[in-house]
């Protein structure tokens, strides 16, 4: 549209020039107002841009074009354009007559006379519409997208090309300590936290995550990374992925940078190899062998260790539970078998099974197996896992106990125990089969000497021979067993139905095994004959019970023993009688020594002036029941029960305590007294103690006492022995060799003893002057004596002659009924002090 600017009258005094700018086909929208805010003027555009007619604008204000919901402040600026205050450049919504809103750009230039007076304001006004709604839509997408990564429950931040922040959500700020305003402009290389690698190492700078893919342009994966913050936070872990974002033109104009925190996930791994690693310590400690079974896929697991038990190397064969059951020992299998089938049907949720698989090398291997069953919630098996433990170590220590708590150690044969057991098994076998048995005690004859004399090594090698040779005079059924020393029993089983024939068949294998042990032995490549007394008791199904059966074959054997050894006896029900005295003498001898029935008696020894230089102390029992038992019937005894230590420290004391007394009356001051030591108290820890104890109690001079040994004693723990003499000689007792000559000849070491003084056995004096033997015999006794510088006393002198004998040939001290016989220990000392007198 085309106006007449010069004919309005609103507008006398517009320059006519302006007219041709004010053209109907400009694009944008152009209006005038006058000094008054009104409009004047408005070209087509304007009034298709705003929806208006020229009748409904021309004439009206200025501001027409605002929407009453504007911006005050924006409204106001306009206001004051139109009023010739100021120019106005600003976008605004306006409103059509329809209803419609839209966008334009709206530029106010105020339009001055030359005389500087405000005339009029030229407004233009451009729809931008279209351009808006791309913005809005722009800015929509914008906040979506700022929307969409603040709700993601992973940190996000957004790097530009040359790895500057450019954007970062909530999460990631917190992920990495630092506020958005704070990450805004930092790049990678910034220090203000630093990445750690899986394992716990510094990450290298160009490898981050953003780095990588400025360089690579290749999207980052699943990276593990630790961020090491400086505030309180620490360390923290994250997954992190990073991919980069292309503009049109294919340029890499940002990176996406995702982290999703795994702290506690990795805290929890790490606790969990934690945990794995003191699982294998404790496996590795325990030399147990863990296997998993998974019953679904029937996969099977076997740990190294589990190889390694059987021989093999890891996977050798296939892991398969086929495997397992190839190696089972055929006798287990079906065991197995059957026990499996019953744990995986029932409800148990563990379990433990023992059996045998096969080593690599051909032997078994014991094992207990532990397991676990996972079962579904209806109770099926899923899964079994357990662990293998080597049964090798303790079963050879349960059969080393068994064989401990069985067998003698020393010959491998049954003990006492097993016996019992076995020969009550066979009692039962009686009553069932109406079958007869005997019981053989076997006692070697004189090994106590061959133990004195030869030691305790020979003694356990002849025992070791008689086991072996036992075992091969019976049948595989019988039983050869041990009972201690030199004591053994056999049992024959399922003997005959009549009891002649019984003791027959019992009798032919006696006779076999005196036999056998009747043959020499080798000990150590030296010859030695050795001989068994036999006890034979039968049983069936009457007889009354093992102690007793025991005990009547041991009878048997003392009486085969009393007639003269290397002999068979059966049990006769009046042998019983004698072991019943001998039982009641032992308790009777025990009770004489706690009411002081025990009575110490003295024989004199003398010079070869036949003056009283001491005596032997000698004791003797007077029981109020048994009167004067003699010393060979209870001596023996005490010997045998251990009443020996009691007794003789009894004589000991009674000695030491007369040697007291004498001491303080001249005519008896310098007697000597002689004390018999058995073998037993000489080996007890304390006998020296003992000894000086006694002579410190009583007061009585230790060079007055003289203890007598036997010459056994001296043939084992020589050492010992020794230590023991020397430690009492240090303190002035003296010793004197009893017997000499009866014994192991101890020729050889004889001078190793601190001995005083020799004694010649009464057997070799008794014949001296009729048996050129023994004369020989006593000769070389006084002439060794002499060699020796020892003193040497004779025992048994009875007659002159044999006193005439030994003086002439050097022997200088007698004892025997020619100088007095024993006599109790007042009148020994009034006897002393008559001579004295």
């Amino acid at each position: 549209m085309t106006l007449d600017l010069t004919a309005t009258p609103l507008l006398p005094s517009l320059p006519s020039e302006l007219a041709p700018a004010l053209m109907a086909d400009l694009p944008q929208g152009v209006f005038i107002t006058n000094h008054l805010q009104q409009v004047v003027m408005a070209n087509a555009a304007l009034l298709s841009i705003c929806g208006l007619s020229e009748a409904m604008l021309i004439g009206k204000p200025g501001d027409f074009f605002l929407h009453p919901l504007s911006n005050p402040q924006q409204h106001a600026a306009i206001l004051a354009a139109l009023a010739g205050e100021a120019s106005f450049q600003g976008e605004l919504c306006q409103q059509r007559p329809s209803g419609e809103l839209y966008w334009a750009e709206l530029h106010l230039t105020p339009l001055h006379t030359a005389a500087g007076e405000f005339s009029h304001c030229l407004g233009t006004l451009h729809d931008i519409s279209i351009r808006k709604q791309i913005e809005l839509e722009l800015q929509a997408s914008e906040q979506r997208y700022l929307d969409l990564i603040e709700h993601i429950p992973a940190g996000v931040v957004v790097h530009g090309a040359h790895s500057e922040i450019l954007q970062a959500n909530a999460r990631a700020c917190d992920l990495l300590g630092l506020s958005l305003e704070q990450m805004r402009g930092l790049e990678a290389i910034d220090p203000q936290w630093q990445f750690l690698n899986a394992d716990g190492s510094r990450l290298a700078l160009e490898n981050y995550p953003v780095n990588q893919v400025l360089r690579d342009r290749l999207r980052v994966q699943n990276l593990v990374v630790g961020v090491k913050r400086n505030d309180a936070t620490g360390l923290v872990w994250a997954m992190c992925n990073a991919f980069p974002v292309l503009d049109n033109h294919g340029q890499l104009s940002e990176v996406v940078v995702c982290f999703t925190e795994i702290t506690e996930l990795k805290r929890t791994e790490q606790a969990l190899r934690k945990s794995e690693e003191r699982l294998r310590l404790v496996l590795l400690g325990s030399n147990d062998a863990p296997w998993d079974w998974d019953l679904q896929s029937q996969t099977v697991y076997y740990a190294p260790r589990w190889w390694q038990m059987i021989g093999l190397a890891v996977e050798e064969q296939p892991s398969t539970i086929a495997l397992w059951e190839s190696l089972l020992h055929p006798d287990d299998k079906q065991r197995v078998d059957a026990s499996l089938l019953r744990i995986l049907g029932s409800s148990v949720q563990s379990f433990e099974l023992e059996f045998r698989l096969r080593h690599k090398d051909g032997y078994y291997v014991p094992l207990l197996s532990r397991g676990f069953i996972l079962r579904d919630e209806d109770g099926k098996a899923l899964r079994v896992s357990g662990t293998n433990t080597d049964l090798t170590e303790r079963k050879l220590a349960e059969e080393r106990i068994h064989q401990l708590a069985y067998f003698d150690a020393l010959t491998e044969l049954p003990n006492r125990r097993l016996l019992m057991e076995q020969l009550r098994k066979a009692l039962l076998g009686c009553a069932r089969n109406q079958r007869q048995g005997a019981l053989l005690f076997i006692d070697l004859d004189n090994f106590k000497a061959l133990n004195d004399t030869l030691g305790h090594d020979m003694g356990d090698h002849l025992l070791q021979q008689v086991a072996q040779r036992l075992r091969n005079s019976v049948r595989e059924v019988d039983t050869v067993a041990r009972l201690g020393g030199d004591e053994f029993v056999v049992m024959l089983e399922d003997l005959s139905d009549e009891p002649q024939e019984t003791a027959m068949q019992a009798e032919m294998v006696g006779q076999k095994i005196l036999a056998e042990l009747n043959r020499p032995y080798s000990l150590k490549e030296r010859p030695y004959h050795s001989t068994p007394s036999i006890g034979i008791a039968l049983f069936d199904v009457h007889t009354a019970g093992l102690d007793e059966l025991l005990k009547q074959a041991d009878v048997a054997m003392y009486q085969a023993k009393a007639e003269g050894r290397n002999t068979l006896r059966f049990f006769d029900p009046g042998m019983q009688a004698s072991v019943d005295r001998r039982v009641a003498l032992e308790q009777d001898l025990r009770d004489g020594l706690q009411r002081g029935e025990l009575l110490v008696y003295c024989q004199p020894q003398v010079n070869a002036s036949k003056q009283v230089i001491g005596g032997e102390i000698l004791v003797r029992w007077n029981s109020p029941s048994r009167g004067m038992v003699s010393p060979a019937e209870f001596i023996p005894l005490a010997e045998a029960t251990g009443l020996i230590l009691p007794l003789g420290e009894f004589v000991l004391r009674q000695a030491c305590q007369h040697l007291a007394a004498w001491a303080k009356e001249p005519a008896l001051a310098n007697l000597t007294l002689a004390v018999n030591v058995s073998a037993q108290q000489m080996h007890e820890d304390l006998f020296v103690e003992q000894v000086l104890g006694i002579l410190l109690e009583t007061g009585a001079n230790p060079q007055r006492l003289k203890l007598e040994l036997t010459e056994s004693l001296l043939a084992k723990n020589i050492d010992e022995i020794i230590a023991k003499m020397n430690r009492l000689r240090s303190h002035g007792i003296s010793f004197s060799l009893d017997d000499f000559g009866t014994g192991y000849s101890s020729l050889s070491y004889l001078n190793r003893f601190p001995l005083e003084q020799l004694k010649i056995d009464q057997s070799f004096v008794h014949d001296a002057v009729i048996d050129t033997s023994n004369a020989d015999i006593a000769r070389v006794i006084i002439a060794l004596a002499d060699k020796l510088q020892l003193k040497v006393i004779a025992e048994g002198v009875e007659t002159t002659e044999q006193h005439q004998f030994l003086l002439d040939n050097g022997c200088q001290h007698f004892q025997g009924f020619l100088f007095g016989r024993p006599m109790s220990i007042n009148e020994f000392t009034a006897h002393c002090q008559h001579t004295k007198d």
